[in-house]
């Protein structure tokens, strides 16, 4: 591998994504969120909406009720094969050289097969709850009932093909607060330590 990959992971809401497309504009690398759902669009067919929710949420907050969700006859759900190819996707991205992935257990993939600097994005819930109404618009569903609702599914999501915790800071390098810093300050922080090593 060449290069060193940063993951992003984050709580919904915290602004992730952005740092994550800001951090690779500033080091000029590419940053892969929304081509990576492209990627595997062309990889599997499978609707883009049904990737970017199956492939980084589970579809119960429980994890028991994801490892009986449907099976084949070879007692993989669909949501097991998305992984599979999310999971060499990925790989053949960091193969390609330095970049940014954001989301989909790219750290957990890629931990001792490149270098990696995980990185985790967290804010408060009053912080995120008005982010994404400005972001994302105003829903029938309260801003705090889709936080805890995607949280739920991303951190059952997580454990189910990673056996570790979401969001636990000893699985990340640098775990930052987006809604006390600042989106800005996040991704310089992120650049500087990137330029460290």
């Amino acid at each position: 591998m060449s290069g060193r990959i940063i993951t992003i992971s984050r709580e919904f809401g915290s602004g992730g994504r952005t740092i994550g497309k800001e951090t690779a504009a500033k080091l000029g690398i590419p940053c892969y969120d929304q081509e990576l759902i492209e990627k595997i669009v062309l990889e599997t067919g499978l609707d883009a909406e049904y990737i970017k929710e199956q492939g980084e949420y589970a579809s119960h907050r429980s994890r028991l009720a994801n490892a009986f969700a449907a099976r084949d006859t070879r007692g993989m759900s669909m949501q097991d094969h998305l992984w599979q190819t999310q999971y060499q996707i990925i790989l053949q991205l960091a193969e390609q050289g330095a970049c940014v992935i954001v989301g989909r257990c790219a750290d957990y993939i890629l931990r001792g097969r490149a270098p990696v600097l995980p990185v985790f994005i967290h804010a408060s819930r009053e912080y995120r709850a008005k982010r994404i109404v400005e972001v994302y618009g105003e829903r029938r569903e309260s801003p705090e009932k889709r936080l805890k609702d995607k949280d739920e599914r991303r951190k059952a999501y997580y454990q189910h093909y990673t056996d570790m915790e979401w969001g636990n800071a000893a699985n990340y390098y640098v775990a930052l607060d987006s809604g006390a810093l600042g989106i800005e300050t996040c991704t310089d922080i992120i650049t500087q330590i990137y330029h460290m090593n």
